[in-house]
């Protein structure tokens, strides 16, 4: 692949991002359209991104002149449209505005959590005046009316400038920490284990072929055309009969649930859910077999375990658990997630083990004389031709010790200050391998991460006042991660990977420009959208809900203090211990079936919607290399391209509808 990136390149992605940043909420909150980011692998990014490829071609070929711009160079384009569109709604101001405001908000509403957290949290993190929140819930007295600059002069900028800075020190310290950690380990995933990246695989094979001049057979491949016709004309048909319901439809999804009793050994699988998704179909054949099999096999197992409990009489209360602030921890096997976790962290600290001795040696070598400091701390120094770079591993020391000041300086104790970023950071490192690793273009949380500390420790470790303000912070950044900032920067690992080694810097530089850019626009527009219409008009029920169960939860545990919870401990000590065999198995036996991905994911609630696709594309996989080896499997993955490129395709198509009507069939769950 062409390995340039011009200043082109990195003008258009900031043009498209803004446009995106500004438009997603506006599009998901107030005309209720098809949801342009979410999840991993947004539909609007990739839908301008293929239209990209298509128009770059065109012109190359009508002109018989280069592309305008590289593969390399439209992949940083997407790479930064995705950021734009994650930080712009789902990934960030979907909650963070309705999460700051509802103290003041619901003070007067009855809800007691406002009496008992009020005073443990900093009046610095909120607006100082209740009649500015007011107006951002109810809207501007005659805002539907007024112009965009008439909106925007009318926002008292002073009530919520302070906030807003405040937070913004936190949100870009964590970027700041999320992007030390993708140039630390990201070299270490794309070069040195060779990760495979199922959801990357597509855009670096339309980056190929535009740059080998061959996009145009690459589009007329019979596989490819066959699986766009095929999920083209399903998603025709079902967006025909959404809008004129006298047109048959072909169903996308089985409530299986039925099939099953409600109690006994198979009743895990009671509200089992089949969904037929092309394009999820088309991800997981491109992930590796045994990945893809694990996926569906640990989701299956999980439901097979819920039953087996129940039958042995071992089953508990969900009571169990006492309060949690995980969004998907609601009984106590999910808590096997927390140890998994854990081991999994250290496994890829181990795996990295080499890659990071050698960034201590190069840090350490230039205050090395002749290399015996080198040799006292143990360390080997590299060879000077190949020198890692150091910053990431400054950056990152600098950028945890910044949060943990921050934590301190808003009242955590000293105990939970250090250890709560440590498990923000924990858990968005696993986070982004499960997805960049496993393809999942979809993934949430079981547990929190304040949930493994206060299960080990007790909720003393955060004190009364940390549990009210974690329960606040890891609501910002690091509980909702259906469109979590740090696997796409992991992809952007990928990317720079593929880029000229003197022009790697640009797309770092990409990448802090579209964070930083993204925040202050995602918060413009978010206020704006509020005095213009109001936030309690704005499509926001899910945002509301979670926030207020937080706070209730938070209230819970500051009046009901708890010590370590021994069901939970025991629970994730089991997946602690399963995981630690998995990948003690899959390290050492080369024919073990399962990889230690799967059980990551067993009881995450995207799964429930991922197992099936995950099995068919399984199925496949096996069978075309089963069958026809290497060489029937690199024509056959085409197909399953196309299913990919026909989904987003039409996807992209229903939205745009969407914005013209008052219904917006998706193509995908929502």
């Amino acid at each position: 692949m062409n390995g340039r990136l011009r200043l082109r390149a990195l003008l258009t992605g900031l043009l498209l991002g803004l446009v995106l940043c500004v438009y997603t909420p506006y599009n998901n909150a107030v005309l209720g359209g098809v949801p342009l980011g979410g999840g991993h692998f947004p539909l609007a990014p990739f839908f301008i991104l293929a239209w990209l490829f298509i128009l770059d071609a065109g012109v190359s070929r009508l002109t018989k002149r280069p592309p305008v711009l590289s593969g390399v160079e439209l992949l940083v384009v997407w790479l930064m449209m995705t950021l734009f569109t994650a930080v712009g709604y789902a990934g960030l101001t979907e909650t963070f505005f309705v999460n700051i405001t509802a103290p003041q908000r619901y003070a007067k509403d009855a809800y007691r959590w406002t009496e008992v957290l009020g005073p443990l949290l900093p009046e610095s993190w909120f607006p100082h005046s209740a009649e500015a929140v007011r107006q951002l819930f109810q809207g501007l007295k005659g805002g539907r009316d007024m112009s965009a600059l008439q909106v925007l002069s009318a926002i008292p900028w002073g009530v919520w400038l302070p906030p807003l800075i405040v937070w913004s020190l936190f949100i870009l310290g964590a970027y700041f920490v999320m992007v030390c950690l993708t140039a630390l380990f990201g070299r270490q995933w794309v070069v040195n284990e060779r990760v495979n990246f199922p959801l990357l695989r597509v855009p670096l094979l339309m980056g190929e072929a535009l740059d080998q001049r061959r996009l145009s057979s690459w589009w007329t491949d019979r596989f490819l055309l066959t699986g766009l016709i095929l999920a083209g004309a399903l998603h025709l048909l079902n967006g025909l009969h959404f809008y004129y319901p006298s047109v048959p439809q072909l169903p996308t999804l089985v409530l299986a649930g039925s099939y099953f009793p409600k109690f006994g050994l198979f009743s895990g699988f009671y509200k089992l859910k089949l969904y037929f998704i092309p394009a999820f179909v088309g991800f997981a054949f491109l992930t590796t077999r045994q990945i893809s099999f694990s996926m569906w096999f640990f989701h299956l197992a999980a439901g097979l375990l819920f039953g087996l409990l129940y039958v042995l009489g071992w089953q508990l209360p969900e009571a169990a658990l006492g309060t949690t602030l995980g969004p998907d921890l609601a009984r106590p096997e999910g808590a096997q997630t927390i140890g998994a976790y854990a081991v999994f962290f250290i496994f890829l600290l181990w795996l990295a083990r080499h890659h990071l001795k050698e960034t201590v040696g190069c840090l350490i070598r230039p205050f090395s004389k002749g290399g015996e400091l080198l040799h006292k701390t143990g360390f080997s120094a590299p060879p000077k031709e190949w020198t890692p770079p150091a910053w990431p591993l400054i950056g990152l020391v600098l950028g945890m010790a910044f949060l943990i000041a921050w934590c301190r300086w808003f009242g955590l104790p000293w105990a939970g200050a250090l250890l709560l970023p440590f498990a923000f950071m924990l858990v968005m490192l696993v986070v982004s391998r499960l997805v960049c690793q496993g393809g999942l273009p979809y993934f949430t949380l079981t547990a929190a991460p304040s949930d493994g500390l206060m299960g080990l420790f007790g909720t003393g470790v955060l004190g009364s006042a940390g549990v009210a303000a974690t329960a606040i912070m890891q609501k910002v950044l690091f509980l909702d991660v259906r469109e979590a900032v740090a696997p796409t920067l992991f992809h952007g690992a990928k990317i720079r990977e593929s880029a000229a080694p003197e022009r790697r810097s640009l797309v770092l530089l990409a990448i802090g420009i579209s964070l930083v850019l993204a925040l202050a626009a995602a918060f413009a527009t978010m206020l704006y959208l509020g005095h213009r219409y109001g936030l309690r008009e704005l499509r926001l029920e899910w945002a509301t809900q979670t926030v207020l169960a937080n706070f209730e939860n938070a209230q819970r545990l500051v009046d009901q203090p708890t010590g370590p919870n021994e069901w939970l401990l025991t629970y994730a000590g089991f997946g602690a211990l399963v995981m630690f065999v998995l990948i003690y198995c899959y390290y050492k036996l080369p024919w073990w079936p399962l990889h230690p991905l799967g059980y990551l994911a067993a009881y995450s609630a995207g799964m429930k919607i991922l197992w099936c696709p995950f099995f068919l594309g399984w199925l496949c996989n096996h069978l075309v290399l089963h069958y026809g080896g290497t060489r029937l499997y690199n024509k056959v993955r085409f197909l399953f391209i196309g299913l990919i490129l026909g989904d987003f395709l039409m996807g992209g198509v229903y939205a745009v509808i969407g914005m013209f009507s008052n219904q917006a069939y998706s193509v995908f769950p929502l």
